[in-house]
């Protein structure tokens, strides 16, 4: 798909040492922005995007033609007011809607990266979008607000920029990558090296996609998303367009053409090599071993006032990950604020329609504003 024509790209010409030891260096990072940012430069949110977001947050996603991945929350008079605020979105570095990645060529060699592209982690994507910072000429943001691997990006910014920004939202996100999510994510990685087409992540230089791993990937990736009462409630044992079994390994059921809808709608418009790097960054995310077991040590000199969101039915990064963040943070005195939402959606939760968790963010938010006027 050719994505120049409808992004915004930051051509960052300061060098980034990234936490693999190479350095990268006039580097494309591309964003987009709601809003408008006031006199005093005082109103701007940077939004995190997650695994397989983007910086399309709201509105029509020119690449997809479809809404953007959080128009539930952000626009005007939504929970991320856009009257009100200037939101900031990046594509995170190893993406693949025009930031810096696997796809780009290599300058050195004239070919495309695929996976010469050098591993990156969550403090790279961080340090990298800090530059939109400089663009703007913006010396605190308001806020830093995501969910996913948005939140593990949040505490990262936080963590090295504690003078950046007032307040932090991280929601259902964790301090850690836990052993079953970094099994979750390798069961999806195996899926696209498996696929033949993906020679050695080589395929675009030989003008073929590993569509049905990358697929696979997604599926198993969509399940964890959901809850067991959310698939059970929506979906059953309901039969796909007949009355009785069809013997064979068709989509007999509702939740298998569900999910092989997804995979087939997600390999048009993301990057395999993508998925591999950025699931590698959330593996390794572990900010209490950057801070030798202590995670309150990550925060220990920032004043910024935090809060915390999870969803009873996320067991992707279930509440007690959430909670041992706010827990953390109560160690050491820091303004932190915390609420469990009801929400039988899963870890999707706060990307989808749940009003109290949207009220909840818009209260929050709002109220933080006003403290300052």
């Amino acid at each position: 798909m050719n994505i120049k024509e409808n992004i915004k790209t930051l051509i960052i010409d300061k060098p980034l040492k990234l936490d693999c030891g190479k350095s990268i260096n006039n580097y494309p990072l591309a964003y987009e922005t709601y809003g408008s940012l006031n006199k005093n430069k005082d109103n701007a949110i940077l939004v995190f995007h997650a695994l397989t977001g983007d910086q399309f947050v709201t509105g029509i996603n020119p690449m997809t033609k479809k809404d953007g991945w959080w128009t539930y929350a952000v626009g005007p008079n939504k929970s991320i007011d856009t009257n009100k605020y200037f939101v900031i979105c990046a594509n995170v570095i190893g993406g693949c809607m025009g930031s810096y990645g696997p796809s780009h060529k290599n300058p050195e060699t004239g070919k495309i990266y695929g996976t010469d592209f050098p591993v990156i982690t969550i403090n790279d994507m961080v340090n990298a979008q800090v530059n939109l910072l400089n663009h703007f000429k913006i010396e605190k943001l308001f806020s830093v607000v995501g969910g996913s691997m948005g939140g593990m990006q949040v505490l990262q910014f936080v963590s090295n920029y504690p003078d950046k920004t007032r307040t932090a939202v991280p929601i259902a996100c964790t301090s850690s990558h836990s052993a079953q999510n970094i099994a979750l994510n390798e069961l999806g990685r195996q899926a696209i090296t498996a696929d033949h087409n993906w020679s050695e992540g080589k395929y675009l230089a030989k003008n073929t996609l590993p569509n049905k791993g990358l697929a696979v990937a997604r599926m198993a990736a969509h399940i964890t998303y959901l809850s067991k009462k959310g698939l059970q409630e929506k979906f059953g044992r309901k039969l796909q367009e007949r009355d009785n079994l069809n013997f064979g390994f068709d989509a007999d059921f509702q939740i298998e053409s569900y999910l092989r809808y997804q995979g087939s709608v997600f390999v048009d418009r993301f990057d395999a090599n993508s998925y591999l790097y950025i699931t590698r960054a959330m593996d390794y995310f572990d900010l209490i071993k950057q801070f030798n077991g202590n995670l309150s040590n990550a925060f220990k000199n920032t004043k910024v006032k935090f809060f915390v969101i999870s969803f009873t039915s996320d067991w992707l990064y279930p509440t007690q990950e959430n909670k041992d963040i706010v827990i953390a943070l109560n160690a050491i005195g820091a303004d932190v604020g915390f609420v469990e939402i009801e929400s039988d959606k899963g870890h999707d939760s706060f990307l989808l329609n749940v009003p109290d968790f949207l009220n909840t963010l818009k209260n929050f938010l709002d109220k933080s504003y006003m403290e300052k006027i």
